[in-house]
């Protein structure tokens, strides 16, 4: 009943409706965008000039946005519970009163607060690392993925709700914060689509898994037709931007040992060619509205897994040229840590698996891929009748 009454009330926007998306709203956007880019940096950190204190520009830009997300979504629902109108649009929870997306950004930004004490804790006790996920960043992962979700579905509530000019402002704010989700996926996803191992199946694997969830999810509740290109534009737009930029900034290594002399920051590996089968998934996904669901999402796990292997696979073994050691491809930089003998170092590919396996861990990522996608139909679908 409570999921009937949040979908499918019909609320329609007023005839003197603003022109622009609400500043909350763009507080969502600037959000995820500042952790995103604060992640990035804080990883270039890390393997430039190792974790020297918690006090770091980019530990900043990260937390930027649990304060942003906190603080803009708390008064977006104190507002609307003691100042607002009965028919304002939006959910009650625990006696308060906002928009669905607003409690979910809220959460997340106070889960990546509460993380941060945690984390340098974390550091003090058990050293410093390298790795992505462990228990404080998982809090903080998990914070940083509850303001996407919340800022996607804040921003899809005044969308389905406005017309004309505002509507098409906030559609492509929508596609904007579905690209920021392919970003984190990818970033979360870091450790295991090193190029080194993109003559395995691991990363096809990871990637069929969580990729076409997103691009399902974002091109059924949007109405733009080259939705799932868009999405996977800003995520090779924002790597690629990154990859040109962060090298422009001196960084020395602070910590040892060094086995390999860096001089600036270390920007991440070039992004996967994921608008590829995007761009297809686009094409086909227009012919084929009334298609069983199913079988949709069989054909469309095929042809991701299928083209994604195709394009990725030639394209790695260029990576490990001495062509891609520019500043645009970025394959000549490695962290301070990259042991000479490393397949990093040597650019050599990592022999995971081969053979049969191969093939077989290919078919289960097919697998993976359609479950995700059906998964993302019916998130997309869902996602087109929120009002709230």
């Amino acid at each position: 009943m409570y999921m009937a009454s949040l979908t499918q009330t019909p609320i329609h926007a007023p005839s003197n409706a603003p022109r622009h998306a609400p500043w909350y709203v763009w507080c969502a956007v600037l959000a995820v965008t500042s952790a995103l880019i604060g992640g990035h940096w804080d990883v270039s950190w890390h393997t430039s000039i190792g974790r020297d204190t918690f006090w770091t520009p980019a530990h900043m830009a990260i937390y930027l946005c649990g304060v942003l997300a906190a603080l803009s979504c708390a008064y977006l629902i104190f507002h609307m519970t003691f100042f607002g109108r009965p028919d304002d649009p939006g959910v009650t929870i625990a006696g308060f009163r906002g928009p669905l997306g607003a409690f979910i950004a809220a959460w997340g930004g106070i889960a990546m607060l509460t993380s941060a004490p945690f984390d340098n804790w974390w550091h003090d006790a058990y050293g410093l690392d390298v790795k992505i996920v462990s228990p404080p960043h998982v809090v903080l992962l998990a914070g940083v993925f509850a303001v996407a979700m919340g800022g996607l579905i804040l921003t899809l509530g005044y969308m389905n709700r406005a017309e004309g000019a505002q509507r098409r402002q906030l559609e492509w704010m929508f596609l904007y914060v579905g690209g920021l989700l392919i970003v984190l996926l990818q970033f979360v996803s870091m450790e295991y689509l090193n190029r080194i191992l993109l003559h395995t199946s691991l990363p096809y694997r990871i990637m069929a898994a969580l990729i076409p969830f997103v691009l399902a999810g974002v091109w059924r509740a949007s109405r733009y037709p080259f939705s799932c290109t868009v999405i996977t534009s800003i995520y090779s737009l924002l790597i690629i931007g990154l990859i040109l930029i962060l090298p422009l900034f001196p960084a020395q290594p602070k910590l040892g040992p060094v086995y390999h002399a860096v001089t600036q920051f270390i920007p991440p590996q070039f992004p996967i060619l994921l608008i590829v089968p995007a761009f297809l998934l686009d094409l086909l996904w227009q012919r084929t509205r009334r298609m069983n669901r199913w079988l949709l999402s069989a054909i469309s796990a095929i042809l991701f897994v299928g083209v994604l292997l195709a394009v990725e696979w030639p394209f790695a073994t260029f990576l490990m040229t001495p062509a891609a050691r520019n500043a645009f491809f970025g394959a000549g930089y490695m962290g301070y840590f990259a042991h000479p003998n490393s397949y990093t170092a040597r650019s050599v590919f990592y022999p995971l698996d081969s053979g049969l396996a191969f093939w077989c861990n290919i078919a289960w990522a097919i697998c993976f891929a359609a479950i995700s996608t059906r998964v993302g139909i019916a998130w997309g679908e869902w996602m087109k009748r929120v009002r709230r």
